[in-house]
């Protein structure tokens, strides 16, 4: 009898300490959330398009610098003629992607993960209200964030600096 007394003040000790715990857990979602937000935020750059300068002029401006600088475009998706095609309204939404193989290679054999990241993504998208925008990973924040051999850091530094050339091509609408 004294055991089953415990075993329910146990019980209800846990029932009430249930709904404390819950909501410390909760805050500490929600400050993990707002976190992992903030990441995600860092981890972009963003540059609006210079007035004048249409996304279309954007995309080619991207593409002449990439061609001019040696960097590979490996991939075009036009996901905005998708999305029509399929019957849906939608902004300009374009992904261009850039890669220098060698350099890729060497990365991915170094580590795996650096295979999550290539090629290297361009965004071109407008917004609702006829602004054009170019986003790319934040390479910065990746070579800080690993520790690259005295071989790797220059050539990531350098696929970088084209990545950083090509948007601001796209930026300014400059050949």
């Amino acid at each position: 009898m004294k055991k089953m007394l415990v075993t329910l003040l146990l019980a209800l000790g846990m029932i009430a300490a249930a709904p404390a715990f819950s909501a410390e857990t909760e805050m500490e979602m929600e400050m993990d959330s707002e976190m992992m937000q903030k990441m995600v935020q860092q981890s972009m750059k963003t540059w609006q398009i210079e007035d004048g300068v249409s996304v279309e002029d954007a995309v080619e401006s991207m593409k002449l610098r990439a061609n001019l600088l040696n960097f590979q475009m490996v991939s075009d998706l036009p996901l905005s003629e998708q999305v029509e095609a399929m019957g849906e309204e939608s902004n300009y939404i374009r992904i261009l992607a850039f890669c220098d193989a060698l350099v890729a290679k060497e990365m991915v054999e170094y580590d795996v993960i650096f295979s999550g990241f290539l090629p290297c993504r361009i965004a071109v998208v407008e917004d609702d209200e006829g602004r054009g925008w170019i986003t790319t990973m934040n390479m910065d924040m990746m070579l800080h964030a690993v520790d690259l051999s005295p071989e790797l850091e220059p050539l990531a530094q350098r696929v970088r600096d084209i990545i950083y050339e090509i948007v601001e091509a796209g930026v300014t609408g400059d050949f």
